[in-house]
């Protein structure tokens, strides 16, 4: 039998039905850190890591919906990489802002209005499981909000200024979060208005749902569900693609 879902807020699903599910793909993000390469473009495996991103979403059963959010000069590339792995899911792309948020805004404004819940994925986050996506989803519906983390590995040091040590912080109640965050659409959309208007600066947006005074509920992620970032991280992509039964 399958996972089912549940659904406990006002905004319900009709009895025996799950929740409609729209995904914004935030990748309009410059190549700052990546030495000059696209890192949304960039080749991994035999594709582009966007490409690895929307199918993914695409396969998800929980996903009725895929909105990317885009650099104005990517969207005919993107809306073509859609069209040639049949991505029907992508239903819209849309042109970034600024900053992550404001891409992200621009995301929860055009999804469909039948969606109960909304996740953020990043879409340099290109191999994400279909495990860690149906966790993080039925968690979502039954909460309201949930995102994927893994245990942090490393020991993690608190500095000044001056980079002296001032703590050695326990890492056993540490997570690093990743996505896709998934939040009732209501919350998520009423979090990141206010986040924009108060003018927060949010790492994720856990962030700004957990501004509202509401806990996020984590699921377990996975290490390979890395973000492409830097071209250490597109090399061990690459590695993990390679590991990848066929």
């Amino acid at each position: 039998m399958g996972i089912q879902f549940t659904w406990s807020h006002k905004r319900r699903a009709r009895k025996g039905e799950r929740p409609w599910c729209s995904v914004v793909v935030p990748a309009a993000g410059s190549a700052t850190r990546m030495e000059g390469t696209d890192k949304i473009m960039a080749e991994l495996g035999d594709k582009p890591v966007i490409a690895h991103t929307l199918l993914a979403l695409q396969q998800c059963p929980y996903v009725d919906e895929i909105v990317v959010v885009t650099r104005e000069d990517l969207i005919p590339e993107i809306g073509w990489l859609a069209q040639q792995w049949e991505c029907d899911k992508v239903t819209r792309i849309v042109r970034g802002g600024e900053t992550r948020m404001e891409s992200v805004w621009n995301g929860l404004n055009s999804v469909d209005p039948r969606a109960n819940l909304i996740g953020i994925h990043d879409g340099a986050r290109p191999l994400v499981s279909q495990t860690v996506l149906a966790d993080v989803f039925v968690m979502a519906a039954a909460t309201g909000a949930a995102a994927p983390a893994v245990p942090v590995k490393d020991t993690i040091k608190s500095v000044d200024e001056h980079e002296t040590v001032q703590e050695t912080v326990p890492r056993d109640a540490l997570r690093a979060v990743q996505t896709p965050q998934v939040f009732d659409a209501a919350i998520i959309k009423a979090a990141t208005q206010k986040a924009r208007e108060q003018e927060l600066t949010l790492t994720d947006d856990c962030a700004a749902v957990e501004a509202l005074g509401m806990k996020v509920t984590l699921t377990k992620g996975a290490y390979e569900n890395l973000k492409i970032t830097t071209p250490i991280d597109l090399a061990l992509g690459e590695a993990i693609v390679q590991c990848q039964p066929v």
